[in-house]
């Protein structure tokens, strides 16, 4: 998992309320145990307008070429509803995005999204409308996410500020997941199992 810094990105708008997670990545690509590759089917249903992916759908806000390489999606309300599949916020994270703004977010999705690297910051609704219509207003605008200082701000002048769990705040930092944090402590892991294997060395037997 890669660190979490300070960044400015172009930031895209989808203002869609309720977007679950069969939308973020439809079932059919649930084939996979490699957290990679699943970056191409994002939102494959609103897309594209081809089952196999190929033909672009015009309409749907993420093929706006002006926001191409966005790392922030300012979306509706209750976001990654749904099904409580890990694959969602893979999917995401391997388009492209780092960071998402909502007022709300569907809690095992939300949690799954710092277990991937994934900033999800809850705004308020009027802070949420402010930034879709900067975003509107200016297709292609760069917002700066500063995950240290906790807030969001914008070449219009709004500047908004989040919540976050300090762990959690810190793990983004250090890029650990859930692995990452028990590797921290190896040296003690490993210390423990030389005692128990001193102790009960029937268990590590190979015989």
């Amino acid at each position: 998992m890669q660190p979490y810094n300070k960044h400015t990105s172009i930031a895209a708008s989808m203002n869609r309320a309720n977007v679950d997670t069969d939308q973020i990545i439809p079932k059919q690509f649930l084939k996979k145990v490699e957290r990679t590759g699943f970056g191409q089917h994002l939102f494959h249903d609103w897309r594209f307008t081809d089952d196999a992916g190929q033909i672009d759908n015009p309409e749907f806000e993420l093929n706006n070429p002006n926001f191409k390489g966005a790392k922030i999606l300012v979306a509706g309300d209750n976001f990654g509803c749904g099904s409580s599949r890990e694959h969602a916020p893979w999917a995401i994270e391997d388009y492209g995005f780092n960071t998402i703004i909502s007022t709300s977010f569907a809690d095992i999705f939300y949690n799954n999204c710092f277990k991937n690297g994934i900033l999800p910051i809850v705004a308020s609704p009027a802070d949420s409308d402010a930034l879709m219509a900067e975003i509107d207003g200016n297709e292609g605008v760069e917002f700066t996410v500063d995950l240290e200082n906790q807030v969001v701000t914008t070449p219009g002048g709004l500047s908004i500020s989040f919540d976050l769990d300090p762990v959690r705040k810190s793990n983004l930092a250090l890029g650990l997941d859930d692995i990452g944090q028990s590797m921290q402590h190896v040296d003690r892991i490993s210390e423990y199992e030389e005692k128990h294997k001193s102790l009960f060395p029937w268990l590590w037997s190979n015989a």
